[in-house]
């Protein structure tokens, strides 16, 4: 009797500690893009949608997230008519997320604005459909640091210079980082830099920049990219995408 009592009393605890973690720990919405046009593939259809090792590029990443206990929940922004698209292949994949739907914007920064009109959670991150390489375990690596705004990194392997027809100047490739995503902040300080942009009509091609335009005093924290991260834009990415899935996803297992 006095076992049993025991054994109960275990498992009661494990309950309580299993449940305060789930309560206590950062919950994150992702914020996913997926409103490109695929002009730079030269295709009807946009890259997002595109087959990649027999499967949509844009369901590699949910399926994965799906998987993600701290990722409560996800927010795609598209154009309207390929949300029903999605739909679809979220049941078809099996994929069992949360998922609400954003319209894309004119750009990049106008459709990560659409984005966090929706963002409920106190930290969101945010990825885009055109990079399918990121493991569970990248995001995992990226959520775990203590630093609420965090990005992925990638050295630069090669030689750079300042210049368009001619050379301008120089640049010290060791100081310079490779910006990768995905890229965790807190909500709020996302969203209001996100206004301040709209505001005085500045522009950026990623959000880990434009938080450092306006508050340099945030520790943005640099978490080590990965080499097979990369964005698929040119009908050779696409090429090249097959050969790294296969390599990563498939010879590594």
């Amino acid at each position: 009797m006095f076992f049993i009592y025991c054994q109960l009393h275990f498992l009661l605890y494990l309950c309580i500690r299993r449940n305060h973690i789930i309560l206590t720990r950062n919950m994150y919405t992702l914020l996913f893009l997926s409103g490109g046009t695929g002009s730079r593939m030269q295709n009807s259809v946009p890259k997002q949608y595109m087959l990649l090792a027999g499967k949509p590029v844009i369901m590699h990443i949910l399926e994965r997230v799906d998987q993600i206990n701290s990722i409560s929940d996800v927010v795609i922004v598209c154009a309207k008519e390929y949300e029903s698209s999605i739909s679809l292949m979220l049941d078809q994949y099996g994929v069992h997320v949360p998922v609400r739907f954003a319209p894309a914007g004119a750009t990049r920064q106008e459709s990560v604005r659409n984005g966090l009109a929706l963002v409920t959670n106190d930290d969101v991150i945010v990825h885009e459909a055109a990079r399918p390489f990121v493991k569970i375990e990248d995001f995992e690596r990226l959520i775990a640091v203590k630093e609420r705004n965090a990005m992925l990194g990638y050295s630069i392997p090669f030689s750079v210079l300042k210049g368009h027809e001619y050379v301008e100047g120089l640049l010290d490739r060791s100081s310079l980082v490779n910006v990768q995503l995905p890229q965790k902040f807190q909500t709020s300080l996302l969203r209001e830099v996100h206004e301040k942009a709209a505001a005085d009509g500045s522009e950026f091609t990623e959000d880990a920049a434009m938080v450092y335009k306006y508050h340099p005093e945030v520790p943005i924290k640099i978490c080590e990219g990965m080499p097979y991260n990369v964005k698929l834009t040119t009908r050779i990415d696409m090429l090249a995408g097959e050969q790294i899935y296969d390599d990563i996803f498939r010879r590594r297992k």
